[in-house]
């Protein structure tokens, strides 16, 4: 039976069960995943590891120990996992098919390591990888030995000084590695335990802030792995490059030194190695523009990981431009190692495709075998079935595990967290989707979320919802964050274009958004308000409101001072830019410099050009300002700019900051705050209900 919400509320939306994607063993009959799931009531969060039998469908409860995390596959039903203890991390093992069995330790850590993998390299041997911070020396760092200093004054001289929610100390990440073997019934990590393959090179693996266990990759034959140039200023350029380490049995005492892998014009962003099943070939991707993070992936090969001078481009063609102009996002290779199967983002999704593993045979491009949704991680099923399991999202389902046979492409759901939406009261009626013409000779697209209750006869007001990026994208995809789903329930259309600078259309109509943030999206997004005006009937946009974060909160400071903000009741800026002048406070200072053309006091024309506080003065339609004290990307003094200048001018407004966020809102209680003071600000404007949500007074 499935239990359906009675309505899809923010408290539903940040109490469902979030399951990560899931990973099946080497037989294909198991799958390993975890669960959390916060409650509102006790105020407090679960967390579980679990089993799904893919055959029956049914999943067991093995742990529900919060510290317990990160399960990795060992054997066909033994895995490893890590148990976080502050200051220490115990390596354990257990056995999916006895749940009620205690697991087994093989080795305690004075430090925190994560981004575990594991690989079976044969001769009963498994090859352990890991990473955690390392002392200058490279050594595991203690963190007991850890003193803290009388001051709390911190001296840089040189960047980054910050990143992200953080400001970056001396320690860097490690990649450690070392090698498992059964003694008796249990593993046993050999003689010398964990080395650090990178100690003295001056390397960091995973690359801050958000790399994890997709920047390396174990095989027969060593360890390859991102990180950055250490010879370039890392806030300046966004240079990384992959790394071989040649290793036979993972016990070597002392690593080679890291070979680089060259690939001549190609001098960007690496990203997700993967080696062949056999070990001998590696996969990764690749941009080529050093000052510039939204790039096109380039696919590559290494045809022979003994001979890196020798690296191959899939579609690679006479201008450089690529002839595939998809970004290809995850990678794996079938189990024969002829054909490779990629992720990549295309109108709207993120669709699974697959090609051949040569550069030399791969004439045709990619063959989607997939066309809704999103594809997050996926396996090859077995190495005896030469099917794929796949996680997926939708706009209406958290959580999806199913199966595709890539030469039929023939797809069965075996898991669906959300039941297709149902427990949400969601289905895929409420989707939909329109195509417009953009400012320019091309077509812009948008997504489209209607009320569960939808009838075409009625009219809703309009929830104008403006991504972030500013290369990034609205998607037929789950959010815990923006959810189009949230918005609808309370009775808009929520309609979601993706204008120039949008990603999965195009790499030239991505990159069409530098130096004119302003203009093209800005009108992008005027023609699109007017399409719907002219040919949706069911849409009032006499009452409409406009939201955004990031990029699309620049976008609606920037819509503020325009003709397209008088048409809102009521507009939302989260974590936007208030001047683009004081835009070199942010920390990856390779952004503005691709995005406005240079450097401030060589190009300042080009920042000044799209500056919304130039028209502050025009600002007069009610707006809720939010941003966060950790927010070092877009520091807080922009969002406090904002309503300090809305309040001077006696527009109605609202400031919301949360001193322990980030760029994102990502604590359960406080998501649940930042949603009802959206909706209630929105809610007060289009005169929908506001009960429960935020009230109507002038502070909190």
């Amino acid at each position: 039976m499935t239990i359906m919400a009675t309505k899809f509320t923010p408290e539903v939306l940040l109490s469902a069960p979030r399951r990560s994607a899931a990973v099946p063993n080497p037989s294909g009959t198991l799958a390993l995943f975890t669960v959390s799931q916060y409650s509102f009531e006790s105020h407090s969060k679960d967390y579980a590891i679990k089993v799904l039998d893919i055959k029956t469908r049914l999943s067991t409860q093995l742990f529900d120990d919060a510290v317990y995390t990160e399960p990795t596959w060992v054997s066909d039903t033994e895995f490893v996992f890590l148990k976080n203890g502050g200051s220490t991390t115990s390596l354990l093992v257990a056995d999916a098919t006895k749940p009620a069995s205690d697991p087994y330790e093989i080795k305690s850590f004075n430090t925190s390591i994560s981004n575990i993998k594991a690989k079976d390299i044969g001769n009963g041997t498994i090859a352990f990888a890991c990473t955690a911070s390392t002392t200058s020396s490279g050594e595991l760092l203690n963190q007991a030995d850890e003193r803290s200093p009388q001051s709390t004054g911190r001296v840089y001289t040189g960047l980054f000084v910050r990143h992200w929610d953080s400001y970056v100390s001396e320690n860097k990440q490690g990649l450690f590695y070392g090698a498992l073997k059964k003694e008796g019934e249990q593993f046993k990590l050999q003689y010398p335990g964990l080395v650090n393959a990178l100690a003295g090179t001056g390397l960091e693996c995973p690359v801050p802030p958000f790399g994890d266990a997709s920047d390396y990759d174990i095989g027969k034959e060593g360890l390859v792995f991102v990180s950055k140039d250490p010879e370039l200023n890392p806030a300046l350029w966004t240079k990384t490059d992959l790394y071989y380490v040649p290793l036979k049995t993972f016990t070597e005492s002392k690593p080679p030194f890291p070979q680089v892998v060259k690939t001549g014009e190609l001098q960007g962003y690496t990203g997700v190695p993967v080696f062949s099943h056999d070990g001998t070939k590696v996969a990764f991707k690749r941009m080529r523009n050093k000052q510039y993070e939204s790039d096109k992936w380039r696919l590559l090969l290494i045809p022979d990981v003994k001979d890196l001078s020798n690296v191959q481009e899939f579609y690679k063609t006479a201008d450089g431009e690529g002839g595939w102009d998809l970004r290809p996002e995850g990678i794996v290779w079938s189990n024969d190692d002829e054909e490779l199967y990629v992720t990549a983002e295309k109108e709207g999704r993120q669709i699974l495709l697959k090609l051949p593993s040569s550069p030399l045979k791969a004439k045709e491009l990619p063959q989607p075998l997939t066309k809704d949704g999103a594809v997050g991680d996926f396996h090859n099923l077995s190495k005896d079935d030469g099917r794929l399991f796949f996680t997926s999202t939708s706009l209406i389902d958290n959580s999806s595990y199913s199966i595709i046979d890539p030469e039929s492409k023939e797809q069965g759901l075996v898991s669906s967290s959300s039941k297709e939406g149902k427990s949400f009261g969601l289905t895929k009626r409420q989707v939909d989707e329109f195509w417009f013409k953009g400012a320019g000779d091309y077509q812009v697209h948008a997504l489209v979320m209607k009320p569960s209750n939808f009838d075409p006869r009625k009219k809703y007001p309009l929830a104008f919802l403006i991504h972030g990026g500013p290369q990034g994208a609205w998607a037929e995809s789950w959010s815990t964050r923006w959810n189009p789903a949230v918005f609808a329930e309370q009775g808009y259309v929520a309609v979601m274009p993706n204008p120039t600078g949008s990603t999965g259309y195009g790499q030239a109509f991505t990159d069409s958004i530098a130096q004119d943030w302003g203009g093209r999206p800005y009108n992008d997004l005027v023609n699109c308000f007017e399409h719907i005006a002219n040919n949706i009937p069911y849409i009032d946009t006499s009452n409409a409101v406009a939201l955004g974060a990031s990029y699309g909160g620049y976008m609606i400071n920037w819509i503020q001072g325009h003709d397209l903000g008088r048409k809102f009741k009521a507009l939302v800026c989260h974590d936007g830019i208030f001047s683009t002048m004081s835009n070199w406070s942010t920390e990856e200072l390779f952004f503005p410099v691709h995005d406005f053309g240079g450097v401030l006091w060589e190009n300042r024309d080009n920042y000044a050009r799209w500056d919304p506080a130039a028209s502050v003065g025009e600002w007069a339609t009610p707006q809720l300002v939010i941003h966060s004290e950790l927010d070092y990307r877009l520091p807080i003094s922009e969002g406090l700019a904002a309503f300090n200048a809305l309040q001077t001018r006696g527009v109605e407004s609202r400031f919301l900051m949360f001193p322990d966020e980030n760029h994102w809102v990502l604590k359960p209680e406080n998501s649940l705050h930042w949603h009802k003071e959206v909706l209630g600000w929105i809610n007060k404007y289009t005169g929908l209900d506001t009960t429960g949500l935020s009230d109507d007074t002038k502070r909190i």
